[in-house]
This record gives structure tokens, sequence and C-alpha cells, in this order.
């Protein structure tokens, strides 16, 4: 009998793990459960809608090795992490690079900035150079620790690692900081529900 039961927990267990990861629906956008960064698995902290006016311009999640609620525990965080964002309508790699330094500016005192500002510009460069992102374009910056910040657009690199992690930070206060580009995403963000 204890046999059986056995087998049948063993079973049980593999069944379960070979159905595909649960995932939550952001305005139409499927965001995973749980992702890997750097062989570590992350969970889907919070996601939501990133508006501006009354556009939707990106679904985004967050994804961390725990659970967090306050930006300061995020930021704190050991480990890699992940921003999932994925685009809900066509933007100019010049307004979403601007976008991301205006967000940096927003929440990042000067003296902090002034230790990454090469980081910085080459952020601004290399959504330049992406030239634009279209809707359904998929965008991952994650942290790797001992990397650096790794930025890729539909699973193509398209940055060399930004080394610091105050950068990495820098970029999660865009949403997290004290100014968040969204005020309604910045709860999400963190797993409130709505």
């Amino acid at each position: 009998m204890k046999t059986r039961i056995a087998l049948a927990t063993v079973a049980l267990a593999a069944a379960l793990a070979s159905l595909p990861a649960l995932a939550v629906e952001v305005a139409g956008v499927k965001l995973e459960d749980t992702a890997k960064v750097a062989g570590q698995d992350l969970k889907l902290n919070g996601a939501g809608v990133r508006t501006r006016a009354i556009f939707k311009v990106y679904a985004m999640g967050l994804y961390l090795g725990k659970k967090e609620t306050s930006t300061d525990a995020v930021l704190a965080t050991a480990g890699p992490r992940r921003i999932s964002i994925v685009m809900l309508r066509d933007v100019s790699g010049e307004d979403f690079g601007q976008a991301f330094l205006t967000g940096i500016n927003s929440n990042t005192d000067k003296a902090e900035k002034s230790k990454f500002v090469s980081q910085t510009l080459k952020l601004g460069e290399v959504f330049q150079a992406v030239g634009g992102l279209k809707k359904g374009d998929a965008l991952m910056v994650d942290w790797v620790p001992g990397k650096g910040t790794d930025i890729h657009l539909n699973g193509k690199s398209i940055s060399e690692p930004l080394p610091d992690l105050a950068f990495y930070n820098a970029i999660l206060k865009i949403w997290l900081g004290d100014k968040p580009a969204d005020s309604t995403l910045k709860p999400q963000l963190l797993g409130a529900k709505e």
C-alpha cells in the first residue's frame, strides 16, 4: 500500500512538473509566472501596463528571486533580476530611450548619476541604434551578478553588459522610484492586487 502511494505521489509530481508555467495576462499579453536568469529561477513579483495619457504603451513584469513589496526591498535584492516589457504600440527608439533617460533623471540624484554617466549614455545609444520598437516586441532587461545589465530585444542581445548594479537600480527606479513613470504601475509591480 505504501509503495502504491509513493508511486502515485511520484507520478503526480512528474505530471505537475511537465505542465507549462502559468501565465498572467496583462492587456492581452501573457507574462510567465517564472523566468530563468543566469541559471536561477525567478518569480513574477508583479505586472501591469504602462499608460501614457490614454494610450497603453507596454505590458511589464518584474521578476525576482522572491516576492518583495517595497522599492527598498527590490533594490536590495541579491541575485539576478528581470524587467520584461512587451510593446502594445509602436514607439521610436529615440522616444523610448528618452523615456528611460527621463525616468532615470527624475529618480536618481546628481551624485549617484555621476557614477554611471557612461552607462547612461550607452543605454541612449542602444535605443537609438534599435531604431524603434514595434507592437509585440519583447524587451528583457536583466541584472546578472558578475556580468551586469544585459538587454535583449526579441531574444537577441542588443548591448554589451553594463556593469554597475547602481545603474540597474536606477533603471528599476524609472517605475519604482519616488517619481515613477506611471503611478498606477508601481504598486502593480510591487505585487499589489487590483
